[in-house]
């Protein structure tokens, strides 16, 4: 954090170079008419000096100044903004309102400044840190825009070697404000209180908004120069016994303490007001930021920690989806509510599958057309429950999704599928994986491992990705599907036909089969529109070279349609339902022939 101490002088005068003294002036001399080397003065105390002019953004250095700051060409930090991209992101927004005084300097001022903050010689993708003393002043128009700083830098000695990759304990690295574990501390101190007295509080969660935005505009260190400029400014609304945190990536959480719900609405409006009513002053220039709000009131809507974030955050979705007002507060429902908790029951029953290795696959054919012969089986996910009765994957998998758990199903499944075809040589398998699998390069070396990059195995396997997964992120699954193909895997477009794919993307993600989504197929024989479009799909698909396979495939009338307009594959109960390849007493089922 930049540390500071300002003393104003108001009314000051700009100094003419006589008066503040020109550093740089090697002929100044001494009372005694003895010459005064400033140069010498200044390297004696590690310091060098400089003149802002924000006018035109220059900062004239003194000589010793590359020399001090370790910085080889300090013609390069020519420009305010320059050398901004040469302070640690934890400081430079703050280090520019340390010395202009902003959002609201004094007009006509000759403002004094002292800050300590990091100095990066080799910028900010280096790894040498310097912490420096900055103190100097700083000279304000009529209107009270910043004209001229004119100070010296001094290198802290003392703090020379300091490990800018180490927080200090309890707080975040990027804006020196409570981490999450200690915002979450004083949240659980603020409820344990409050069940000893009536006294109410509250616990927010500010997000900014537009981050990736910001990012993807300015660059990843203006975004944290915004983010560190935001917790800044939040800070200085709260009341005293009030806390601030970085909860996330965008968001700080802050705990306020006896307050009730119309002294936290206005507390909020005053935080939003301090991000959004003035502008943000980054390295780059000037920068717009918006934050929304998700409040609960304590502990009224929530009586544990947890609990307590868990209804902020549902807050805050609300007041990002409300752009006319982006404050909310937690309103109680009682069927999400039950929801939630059936959620949280469900993600359990999961993690407790997986540690008891009671996740199970089903096996479904996918026949040839016209002679209907098996080609290859899908692998269906089930989950046996303690009772031992069986779901099927649509009942939990939306919950995995949501909790994180997709990645440690697809790596099970992978287990238990490389298990079933060392033990039957002749079947071939297709496997789905989720889109967090896609870019997940550990699940590819757990195929690679698994298999000991065996091509009698690794080509016997099909990988389905579902197309809203392909066109979310188009790059990675292009590097997800070359991987598998490198390897001998084919590759499978899974519902074909329910997002927006394009003729381009088709082509270049080179899969080797598409699977026309079902709900274009189950109604083949009464709705013109659906025939039509399917025909238009396969001949699509045979243009590019690409295999096609119908899904849902449930009577007689179905198959003659798909087989007249040229499907290769059909999958559907009419050729068989999914059986599971042990039953739920981990005997082994009936399997398809080898």
């Amino acid at each position: 954090m930049v540390e500071s101490s300002n003393k104003v002088s108001a009314g000051g005068a700009m100094p003419s170079s006589e008066s503040a003294g020109d550093v740089s002036d090697p002929d100044a001399c001494t009372e005694s008419g003895a010459p005064l080397d400033i140069a010498q003065v200044l390297e004696s105390v590690s310091a060098t000096a400089y003149r802002w002019d924000f006018n035109t953004d220059t900062i004239e250095w003194a000589d010793n100044a590359g020399t001090m700051l370790e910085v080889a060409d300090m013609g390069k930090l020519g420009k305010g903004r320059a050398f901004a991209l040469h302070i640690d992101p934890e400081h430079a927004g703050a280090r520019y309102d340390g010395v202009t005084g902003a959002p609201r300097a004094e007009p006509g001022a000759a403002r004094r400044y002292a800050l300590h903050y990091r100095f990066l010689p080799d910028g900010r993708r280096g790894k040498p840190a310097l912490w420096v003393e900055d103190t100097g002043v700083c000279f304000t128009d009529a209107d009270g825009r910043p004209v001229q700083a004119q100070g010296t830098l001094r290198v802290m000695e003392d703090r020379r070697q300091e490990d800018r990759t180490q927080p200090a304990s309890g707080h975040d690295e990027l804006t020196g404000q409570l981490n999450r574990a200690r915002i979450t501390e004083a949240l659980g101190d603020l409820l344990s209180n409050t069940s000893r007295s009536p006294a109410n509080g509250a616990f927010l969660l500010a997000g900014v908004n537009d981050l990736t935005l910001i990012n993807e505009t300015y660059g990843f260190d203006v975004g944290d120069e915004v983010i560190t400029i935001v917790g800044k400014r939040l800070a200085r609304v709260l009341r005293g016994k009030d806390c601030i945190g970085r909860f996330s990536s965008n968001k700080f959480g802050l705990v306020l303490h006896n307050c009730k719900a119309e002294g936290v609405e206005a507390i909020a409006r005053r935080l939003m007001a301090a991000i959004g009513d003035s502008i943000l002053d980054t390295s780059v220039g000037a920068v717009a930021a918006t934050i929304s709000i998700g409040a609960v009131i304590l502990p009224d809507d929530a009586t544990g920690a947890q609990n307590a974030v868990g209804r902020a955050l549902s807050a805050l979705d609300v007041a990002r989806v409300n752009r006319g007002d982006q404050f909310s507060f937690y309103v109680p429902c009682e069927r999400k509510e039950t929801e939630r908790k059936q959620n949280v029951a469900i993600a359990d029953d999961i993690i407790r599958a997986l540690n008891d290795r009671r996740m199970m696959i089903a096996l479904q054919p996918i026949v040839t057309s016209r002679s209907h012969e098996p080609e290859l089986y899908e692998c269906l996910l089930r989950m046996r429950r303690m009772d031992g009765s069986v779901v099927s994957a649509g009942e939990f998998i939306p919950v995995a999704e949501q909790f994180g758990l997709a990645k440690l199903i697809d790596h099970r499944v992978l287990e238990l599928a490389i298990e079933l075809l060392r033990t039957m040589p002749k079947v071939k398998l297709a496997l789905n994986v989720s889109a967090a699998t896609t870019t997940n390069p550990e699940w590819i070396s757990a195929l690679e491992s698994l298999t000991g990059k065996d091509r009698s195995i690794l080509e016997r396997i099909t990988i389905e990705i579902t197309e809203t997964t392909a066109i979310s992120d188009v790059k990675a699954a292009i590097e997800f599907v070359s991987s598998l193909k490198t390897l001998g895997c084919r590759v499978a477009l899974d519902d074909f036909g329910a997002g927006y794919t394009s003729f381009r993307s088709l082509r270049d993600l080179g899969f080797d089969m598409v699977k026309i989504d079902g709900s274009f197929i189950e109604n083949l024989g009464t709705n013109a529109e659906d025939e039509m479009f399917v025909r238009t799909l396969i001949d699509l698909a045979r243009s590019f070279g690409v295999v096609t396979v119908g899904e849902w495939v449930g009577d007689e009338r179905t198959v003659q349609l798909l087989e007249k307009a040229g499907v290769s594959y059909m999958q559907g109960y009419f050729f068989g339902a999914p059986e599971l390849t042990k039953d739920e007493d981990g005997r082994e089922a009936q399997k398809p022939a080898s």
